[in-house]
């Protein structure tokens, strides 16, 4: 088993967190707390981006967050219509795409930067 640095494990543990706090939000709406749990997300997002994904894996993340977010955008309204459990279904898809968009976007802010550096 390979030697993990710290960057790396706190990566790992804010996409834990990250998904867990999703589904915790999409079951379970915090009320008056919500703002603040959305805003954890979006920083976990952030910390994911930049210390999670490595130049290797940035092809395979980007189309993951790519389908994940046209599956989100065409399946939200079928997944609603499921009767007892689509509501939370759907909740849970935002938050979860919540959590993914900004780590998506510092990814791809890598990346293109890499394609310039490359040339």
């Amino acid at each position: 088993m390979k030697k993990e640095n710290t960057a790396t494990k706190v990566g790992r543990f804010a996409f834990l967190i990250g998904v867990i706090l999703a589904i915790v939000l999409g079951l379970l709406p915090l009320g008056n707390y919500t703002p603040y749990a959305t805003s954890a997300i979006v920083v976990l997002g952030l910390i994911v981006g930049f210390l999670n994904v490595t130049a290797r894996e940035t092809n395979q993340f980007l189309i993951a967050t790519a389908v994940l977010v046209i599956v989100a955008g065409l399946g939200s309204g079928f997944l609603g219509a499921i009767q007892y459990v689509g509501q939370y279904l759907v909740r849970i898809l935002v938050e979860l795409i919540t959590f993914v968009v900004p780590a998506t976007i510092v990814v791809a802010i890598k990346a293109v930067y890499s394609l310039a550096e490359d040339q």
